[in-house]
């Protein structure tokens, strides 16, 4: 599933297609992703000016110049893609329409943003800009990790009644929007903590040091342009690089980039974890 890192770099992959431009043709070609597409939506988007693209947790939001907003699930297989724009350098010709484009928006100035998703994992919706926060796929999501109102200080309340594996904690959306299974265990590598460790064990000083760890690996990540692994794929089509750096993440048995300690996995609330036994306390 595309963490934070991958749907930011999808964001600002889209800005220069869709922000400040109309839609000039909404093509929808099924009724449905993981969810039914909302009633009437070619009809809704059609003529509408994207005001401003921005991200909450794991889902970009498209606010319109009609009081709503293009909500965005990229899921598990979804893609984002632009065509018929300049990204840098390089113009992006146009595609074949390809099998599972299932949302086609024809931009102003002759760009085209697709939504292919072969599985149908993925899901948008469109939702009333001032209500946003009640939609049930925003409500209860905590603080953004880049943003002010994540702070050391809010960390180490939200986490000091926890009694659950700090991994567990931190992958909670309530806690902390956007953090997924690659970013956590980077981080508590970085931090030196054990995934397994209580939350409420851990002392507020070295909870406390988890908030510039997260900025670091995110920032990190956005930079390199995200992790692919299987689907993930930036606005170009280009592949992300971070899973180059990995430190732990999908390096079982392999030697601890600190210390040369095999690295293990394990298996929490149905994830794989992988940390450094001999440095990760």
């Amino acid at each position: 599933m595309p963490e934070l890192p991958e749907v930011e770099t999808v964001r600002r992959g889209l800005l220069p297609a869709m922000e400040g431009k109309r839609i000039l043709r909404a093509e929808i070609n099924r009724p449905d992703l993981r969810w039914p597409l909302p009633e009437r939506m070619a009809e809704r988007l059609t003529g509408a000016r994207v005001e401003r693209l921005r991200r909450r947790s794991k889902y970009i939001l498209a606010d319109l110049d009609t009081g709503e907003s293009l909500l965005i699930h990229l899921g598990m297989s979804g893609r984002m893609l632009v065509s018929g724009v300049m990204l840098g350098d390089f113009h992006l010709d146009h595609p074949a329409p390809q099998k599972h484009d299932h949302v086609v928006l024809h931009m102003e100035g002759d760009a085209r943003v697709t939504f292919n998703d072969a599985r149908r994992f993925g899901a948008m919706d469109l939702v009333r800009t001032d209500r946003e926060e009640a939609h049930w796929l925003l409500s209860g999501i905590g603080p953004e990790p880049l943003g002010n109102a994540f702070d050391e200080s809010y960390l180490t309340a939200a986490l000091k009644k926890r009694s659950s594996p700090i991994k567990t904690a931190l992958l909670d959306q309530h806690v902390v929007a956007g953090l997924g299974n690659i970013y956590v265990s980077e981080v508590l590598f970085r931090a030196g903590i054990d995934p397994r460790r209580a939350a409420n064990r851990i002392s507020a000083t070295r909870l406390a040091q988890l908030v510039p760890l997260i900025r670091e690996v995110l920032t990190e990540a956005i930079e390199a342009g995200g992790s692919s692994l299987r689907d993930h794929r930036q606005a170009d089509g280009e592949l992300g690089y971070f899973q180059h750096s990995f430190r732990v993440y999908d390096r079982e048995d392999e030697p601890c980039p600190t210390c040369t300690t095999p690295i293990r996995r394990i298996v929490q609330s149905s994830r794989s974890s992988y940390f450094c036994p001999r440095c990760q306390r």
